[in-house]
């Protein structure tokens, strides 16, 4: 931070949080982020209502509940800082463009099998294997 830098959770920015550091999130994740995280997350990926609930895999009238009650509960925040990691990721292996990095993550990938990073992003497993093809794909190994 003492460099301006947010360093390695700045896709937290994403959400309209302000703290970047481990302790901080893991903080909010365990007493639920605010809904607007939700609603930023979505302006930022500009994606349709209706598939936001599949990239966070929370069902839409969960996300109505909690847009009422206006906080996301534990496991909910955890998938809405998940997504946002994996944007900020595909952000990144498209130098910032918001444009490419959703198509990227809304096409099926012969590495998935014709399955979209989109569908994986719901899990743990899947996210990660979402990273290790950006990873790859970062370092021009196309697999």
């Amino acid at each position: 931070m003492r460099s301006g830098s947010p360093g390695p959770h700045a896709y937290a920015v994403l959400l309209g949080l302000k703290r970047f550091d481990l302790r901080s999130l893991l903080k909010d994740v365990k007493r639920g982020l605010p809904y607007r995280a939700v609603e930023r997350l979505s302006l930022n990926l500009a994606l349709p209502d209706e598939l936001m609930p599949t990239f966070v895999w929370i069902p839409r009238r969960t996300l109505n509940r909690r847009k009422q009650t206006g906080r996301l509960l534990p496991d909910e925040s955890d998938r809405v800082l998940r997504a946002s990691r994996l944007f900020g990721r595909a952000l990144e292996l498209f130098d910032g463009s918001r444009d490419a990095a959703v198509e990227w993550l809304m096409q099926p990938q012969p590495a998935f099998g014709g399955t979209t990073a989109f569908e994986l992003a719901g899990t743990e497993l899947g996210a990660r294997e979402v990273e290790r093809l950006i990873d790859r794909l970062e370092h021009g190994v196309y697999s």
